[in-house]
């Protein structure tokens, strides 16, 4: 019989868990330390409590069109009938944000994994060292340790948040009531997704933005769209501004930006990134080489420079995403314990920004085809000539397609709409599994469908070739 091979994995989150799962399969003796909560940031103050919260400022947004669709509030075809009760809507949060901890507990228990609370450190390359929360210390010797602490909020020396008035998105959800003005700082993807939810359930929201249009790691066609309807939503947007400090006098917070000028509100989210959890744990000492920016670095099997010590999700730079943290904690698990593997591909990635349309992407970009690194056709359809999108009075959104000329292979695609996050899925499929435009276009849609959009893109795709690339072929707006 072969010896069992013991598993160490500091942190519970998606890349933890879903590593523990795996090396529990395989036959490995799995360990799982974890101090904060299984499930981590993503279940715990990420994820799933922002996006149940977004999920509440969905329903508001339906409101808004509710007079357009022949619906009447209690006479009203506004919204001016319908409040939020925050403290009841964060009540809510909290509580699933737990019941998902608890829901990965059990499996963590079915899957026979030993959850131990703690912090671990590293103590060479073949123990880990569990500080339990009562100061006692714990030696865990281990053959594999995989490493999956996450990151955290980044904070400014300038713009110490309080928990109160100046707030990270781990402390939104202590608000009991919802703020009279917050002014949003930074504008990538948690700051818009919180500025478009709290300007939904009602709130005055300022977005500090310091590009041109928010979301500058987006396709800049789905920012402009989503920068046109937080305006004409009345979201003050201050572009091309840069936050200088954040300071709070009583009920009020001021946020002077760097060329002087000043805002003021009732609240301040400070939205400005996130650091990785990676110090005081003995990487350095024990060989693991670790970035300037404190990310562990590690290869297309997440491993680090150390044979046997395995580092995923946030903690290492890669894609700061939930699925893409669990598919590396899989993936080390799986050549850590000698399944077969295939390195991590980050084409077929699908990613989603939870705004109001939703902003969902995967593949090649534009930024990618405009700079010439890619050579694709695209084409854009705007939403608004389909009949599932009038239905639903949708105005505004489009479907991108990126495909390689000549073969007309699916490279990439941008999705704006409202569940672009349930609809991106075939096109992740179709990148994937290298699908050509005129095989997906024959694939049958429902009619009617938003989906539907997909098939007509690749349709308008049909028969261009290399030539028209060069000669200009532009997408058709």
């Amino acid at each position: 019989m072969s010896p069992v091979t013991d598993v160490v994995i500091i942190g519970g989150g998606p890349g933890g868990y879903e590593a523990a799962l795996v090396g529990s399969q395989l036959g490995g003796r799995v360990r799982l330390v974890d101090s904060d909560g299984l499930g981590g940031s993503a279940v715990l103050t990420d994820c799933v409590p922002s996006k149940t919260l977004i999920a509440t400022a969905e329903i508001m947004t339906m409101v808004e069109r509710a007079g357009a669709l022949g619906i009447r509030l209690d006479g009203s075809a506004d919204r001016s009938s319908v409040s939020v009760d925050l403290g009841a809507v964060n009540r809510r949060v909290l509580d699933l944000a737990q019941q998902q901890s608890r829901d990965i507990e059990k499996q963590m228990e079915n899957a026979g994994v030993e959850v131990i609370e703690g912090r671990g450190r590293l103590d060479g390359t073949n123990t880990v060292v569990v500080t339990r929360p009562d100061g006692t210390e714990e030696r865990l010797d281990t053959d594999i340790v995989l490493v999956a602490t996450g990151s955290t909020a980044r904070e400014l020396p300038s713009a110490r948040t309080d928990g109160e008035r100046i707030l990270n998105w781990t402390q939104l959800y202590d608000l009991t009531e919802l703020p009279e003005k917050l002014i949003v700082v930074g504008s990538g993807v948690t700051g818009a997704e919180f500025a478009s939810a709290y300007r939904a359930l009602g709130a005055e929201v300022v977005l500090v933005s310091s590009r041109r249009l928010v979301l500058p790691g987006e396709d800049a066609d789905a920012a402009m769209v989503l920068q046109d309807v937080f305006e004409r939503r009345g979201m003050q947007i201050m572009s091309q501004s840069r936050a200088e400090s954040v300071t709070r006098d009583g009920d009020e917070v001021t946020v002077t930006l760097t060329d002087g000028r000043t805002v003021t509100g009732t609240h301040c989210l400070m939205a400005v990134g996130s650091v990785p959890s990676t110090t005081n744990m003995g990487l350095p000492d024990a060989g693991v080489k670790v970035s300037g920016s404190g990310h562990i670095e590690v290869d297309k099997v997440s491993r680090t420079s150390v044979r046997n010590i395995y580092a995923a999700g946030d903690c290492t730079g890669v894609m700061p995403l939930a699925s893409v943290a669990a598919m590396q904690g899989r993936i080390a698990m799986w050549h850590a314990l000698g399944d077969a593997v295939a390195p991590l591909d980050m084409s077929g990635v699908a990613s989603n920004v939870f705004t109001a349309p939703e902003i969902a992407t995967v593949g090649v970009t534009q930024a990618q085809v405009d700079s010439g690194e890619v050579r694709a056709l695209s084409y854009t359809l705007p939403l608004k000539g389909n009949a599932r999108a009038k239905m639903q009075e949708i105005r505004e959104g489009f479907v991108k397609l990126f495909c390689l000329p000549t073969t007309g292979i699916i490279v990439g695609g941008v999705v704006v709409s409202p569940a672009a996050s349930e609809l991106i899925h075939s096109l992740s499929i179709a990148v994937s599994e290298r699908i050509t435009v005129d095989n997906f276009a024959h694939d049958f849609t429902v009619y009617p469908s938003l989906s539907g959009s997909f098939a007509e893109a690749a349709r308008r795709l049909h028969g261009h070739s290399d030539e028209q690339l060069d000669m200009g072929f532009e997408p058709i707006l």
